[in-house]
């Protein structure tokens, strides 16, 4: 299984820390919208399927998940907050962890 994938040039690796920066229409108007959250799953076997799943704590404590598909129009830039030292190709163990546990787990130094 893949553990990173390109976009724009950027590398990104799965319990990296991301910002995705996307288009939201509603009705006649459109607003960008920023995602902030771990990368924690990557699907799709070639550019066309590829989907990203990213999860984030929102500000009442409840984690948060959403799927993105990378070749969507609608995705206008994703930026890397913080590289994590993940050796796994998911990391769907962090949902039942507490901040202080999920950063010293994703974020060791080795």
């Amino acid at each position: 299984m893949t553990r990173s994938f390109k976009f724009k040039e950027d590398s990104f690796n799965i319990g990296d820390t991301i910002s995705l920066t996307y288009k939201i229409k509603e009705g006649e108007k459109q607003r960008i919208q920023k995602f902030v959250g771990i990368l924690i799953s990557l699907k799709g076997n070639n550019d066309s399927n590829r989907m990203i799943t990213v999860r984030k704590i929102s500000k009442a404590g409840i984690g948060v998940e959403r799927i993105f598909p990378l070749s969507s129009p609608f995705i206008t830039a994703i930026k890397n907050i913080r590289k994590s030292s993940n050796t796994k190709s998911k990391v769907f163990y962090i949902r039942n962890l507490s901040q202080q546990e999920l950063k010293t787990k994703i974020y060791r130094q080795k």
